[in-house]
C-alpha cells in the first residue's frame, strides 16, 4: 500500500519502510509522528482512492530518524552599474523520516502506541535531575579554577620579565672583557 501525503507545502509518495527528507517537523529523534494530510491511497491491482482534498480517516505514521540542517544555499543579489551587491547564506532545517505504517483507517500501529508513552514518562524525570546536577558540578568546578588561574598568572609574568634582564647583563659583561684584553 502507498500513499501521497502533504508536508511543508510539498507532496510525497510514500510506502512502508520508505525514508524521506521533509521540512522541519516538531518532535525528537525516535518519536513516532502522524501525518494526517493524506491526499491519495493506493494498492497494487486496485483503483486508487483520491481525497477531496484529503482522505478523512487515513493517516501515515513515521519515525523521526534525525533533525538537522540542509546544505547551504547562497543568495547573491546584484544591481549592475550601481556598485550594489548583497550576499546571504541559508540552511533549511529538515527532518529525516522512516515510514512505519500507512493506515487507511487512521489506527495507530502497535509499535507507535508502545514507544511514545514509555519514552515521555521515563525521559522527563531523570533529565531534570541530571540537568540540575550538571549545573551544580559546573559551578563548583569553575569557581576554584578561576581563583587558581588568577594567582598563577602574575607569577609567570614576573618570571618572564626577569629572564631577559639577566641575558642582557651577561652580554654587556662579555663585551667589556673583550675590550679590556
Amino acid at each position: 500500500m502507498f500513499a501521497v501525503v502533504k508536508s511543508g507545502g510539498k507532496q510525497y509518495k510514500v510506502a512502508k519502510d520508505d525514508k524521506l527528507v521533509v521540512e522541519k517537523l516538531a518532535g525528537e529523534v525516535g518519536d513516532v509522528i502522524e501525518i494526517g494530510d493524506v491526499l491519495m491511497l493506493g494498492e497494487e491491482g486496485k483503483a486508487p482512492t483520491v481525497g477531496a482534498p484529503t482522505i478523512e480517516k487515513a493517516a501515515v505514521f513515521a519515525e523521526i530518524l534525525d533533525q538537522s540542517k540542509g546544505d547551504k544555499v547562497i543568495v547573491f543579489k546584484k544591481q549592475r552599474r550601481q556598485n550594489h551587491r548583497r550576499k546571504k547564506g541559508h540552511r533549511q532545517e529538515q527532518t529525516f523520516l522512516k515510514i512505519v505504517e500507512v493506515s487507511p483507517t487512521g489506527a495507530k500501529p502497535k509499535t507507535a502506541a508502545k514507544k511514545a508513552p514509555e519514552k515521555k514518562a521515563e525521559d522527563k524525570a531523570p533529565a531534570k535531575e541530571a540537568k540540575t546536577e550538571a549545573k551544580d558540578t559546573k559551578a563548583e568546578a569553575k569557581a576554584p579554577a578561576k581563583k587558581a588561574a588568577a594567582k598563577k598568572a602574575p607569577a609567570k609574568k614576573a618570571a618572564a620579565k626577569k629572564a631577559p634582564a639577566k641575558k642582557a647583563a651577561a652580554k654587556k659583561t662579555a663585551a667589556k672583557k673583550k675590550t679590556e684584553e
